[in-house]
């Protein structure tokens, strides 16, 4: 099948990967990026046939040229403002029946307002909330898919080849699958700060000195009630370094934790743990932050490839 795809970031490369090594063609776009470069990243680990995958690739000039070839685009850029305009671009310059397929963080009610206004120009559009990380290009992704199910169905290929054994499903109406992400993400964002807390507890108290926080982290990765793949993670990151010295504690943010707590708000439902997580990133930013901020930063880094900043 011939897809588009725009937007070869960290996640859009990775989609790219999952495409290509399920012999789908690609035509890609991307007017911020170095194509040898991105080839490289593609094909980073050896692959049988490689070449055969890298003649499954085309990179185009622009957005009119890419329509030109597909009449499925999948969008993987930063969310707000570049993905909307885009959408509503290629909008206007699709084959009638076209679909859109938006993969990023994106509000669900942008989601549903964009959709109504893709229908009346007869292109669909699905949202995706993605989630594995950078991991996801070798593993696969979860999937949680929104709108028309005649629509998902049409497509169902691309997200089985996205997607980790069993992970995508279509989760309702539009801006479903946003909505879903939406929570996703505030939920990573209260455990987080929970094993963060635990970790800084650990390493700081007054009780029990020089705790091992890597024979810690692997004990409890066996039969342990709090066993998780953030767990792995951490201890990936004790095995290499438990000072966390030369890191500073700061850590970003973007929307979606803020997202999921309006809404909460909104439907009355207490969300304690998500506020408290949200104030604790603030304060990190304002004051550098703490151990248990620096293991935050460190995970973000860990999975999604999320900078972190040194300290001289």
């Amino acid at each position: 099948m011939n897809i588009g795809l725009v937007g070869l970031g960290k996640m859009g490369n990775a989609i790219a990967y999952r495409l290509l090594t399920d012999n789908h063609k690609v035509f890609a776009f991307d007017p911020n990026i170095n194509k040898q470069e991105i080839i490289n990243l593609i094909f980073e680990q050896k692959l049988e046939n490689k070449e055969k995958f890298k003649n499954n690739i085309t990179f185009v000039n622009s957005l009119e040229e890419l329509a030109t070839e597909v009449n499925t685009v999948w969008i993987m850029t930063p969310a707000g403002e570049i993905t909307t305009n885009t959408i509503t671009k290629l909008s206007e310059i699709l084959k009638p029946e076209s679909i859109i397929v938006d993969g990023g963080n994106s509000l669900f009610k942008n989601t549903k307002e964009l959709y109504k206004k893709l229908k009346s120009k007869n292109i669909y559009l699905l949202d995706c909330g993605t989630s594995g990380g950078v991991a996801g290009k070798f593993e696969g992704y979860s999937l949680m898919i929104g709108g028309d199910k005649d629509i998902f169905k049409k497509i169902e290929n691309i997200f089985k080849a996205i997607a980790t054994p069993n992970g995508y499903d279509h989760m309702g109406p539009t801006g479903a699958g946003h909505y879903v992400k939406m929570i996703h993400n505030g939920i990573e964002y209260s455990l987080l700060q929970s094993y963060a807390e635990g970790f800084d507890l650990l390493k700081n108290n007054n009780v029990y000195k020089d705790l091992d926080l890597e024979k810690i982290t692997q004990t409890w990765l066996h039969g342990s009630v709090i066993r998780s793949w953030i767990l792995e993670l951490c201890e990936n990151i004790f095995s290499q370094d438990q000072e966390l010295n030369n890191i500073s504690g700061s850590i970003g943010e973007n929307m979606t934790g803020r997202w999921t707590l309006d809404e909460a708000k909104k439907e009355n439902i207490s969300i304690q743990l998500l506020q408290n997580a949200l104030d604790v990133r603030t304060k990190s930013r304002e004051t550098g932050g703490n151990y248990g901020t620096k293991v935050v930063a460190m995970l973000r880094n860990q999975f999604g490839g999320h900078n972190v900043k040194k300290i001289n």
